[in-house]
């Protein structure tokens, strides 16, 4: 799928993947999803730094389901950032969730300024995980926490053919690892109580799921919306995600860790 705009999450597909997964939703879930990947953890009050907020959704519901303090949701591209203020506004909660473009690289904050550090399904785009996970230490507050999904490949070395079709299906500039290099990232980080948790069996049934709603009436609508050759195209995509999920080759992962007192 190639980039409109120049933005790789351009507003076509940012309505494609809304229609599937949920106002202010760019990956799998929902809600509740969210709800799994935060479990156990004391949000409230939280100052939360979202890596990669996308369309808002998360953060409204980081918020309203969790209640975060306050989140300050990053992203390098102006057409999700416009959509995730549209979102967070209708939600009512601009005066509790702050959205900033940033360029890739080091994030654009003081050390040890916030309690959690956040993404979901996004840091897939930033390949050198060691560096992501320093600068993630850095700016975290002692004894804060790195909550996060992601999108893994299951092995180091180079793609099967494939999973090389399936990325390059999806045109979206992913940077995958594994969850070998991910321990090592943020073992030498510094980080503690690591904890890497698989999600490949929820999502080779969701991933089923959402193939046949793209087949049906969802995908239907969202025709209305981005023409039925848009829609064509993301049901190829579903068609080359599914076998390497069956693999295991795609693994979609909880990650945790702290960073020590």
């Amino acid at each position: 799928m190639e980039a409109e705009g120049g933005e790789l999450y351009h507003r076509r597909l940012i309505d494609m993947l809304e229609a599937l997964w949920g106002t202010g939703f760019l990956s799998p879930g929902g809600p509740d999803e969210v709800g799994r990947v935060v479990a156990g953890m004391d949000l409230g009050g939280k100052a939360i730094l979202d890596i990669g907020c996308g369309a808002g959704g998360i953060d409204v519901a980081l918020i309203g389901n969790h209640g975060a303090g306050y989140v300050t949701g990053i992203d390098v591209e102006d057409t999700v950032l416009t959509r995730a203020r549209e979102v967070i506004s209708d939600a009512g909660l601009s005066d509790r969730i702050g959205c900033l473009k940033v360029a890739p690289g080091p994030l654009p904050f003081p050390p040890s300024t916030f309690d959690i550090v956040f993404s979901k399904d996004s840091i897939v785009h930033i390949p050198d995980k060691h560096a992501l996970m320093r600068e993630v230490f850095r700016v975290l507050r002692p004894g804060g926490w790195f909550i996060a999904s992601d999108w893994l490949i299951g092995h180091d070395g180079a793609p099967s053919a494939e999973m090389a079709a399936y990325i390059a299906a999806e045109g979206l500039d992913f940077g995958m690892a594994s969850p070998g290099r991910y321990r090592e990232a943020m073992n030498e980080a510094g980080f503690t109580d690591i904890t890497i948790t698989s999600r490949n069996l929820w999502y080779r049934d969701t991933a089923r799921s959402e193939l046949d709603r793209l087949q049906g009436p969802v995908g239907q609508a969202a025709a209305k919306l981005v023409g039925q050759d848009f829609v064509d195209d993301n049901i190829g995509i579903w068609q080359r995600m599914i076998p390497v999920l069956d693999s295991g080759e795609h693994c979609p992962t909880h990650l945790r860790a702290r960073k020590p007192e």
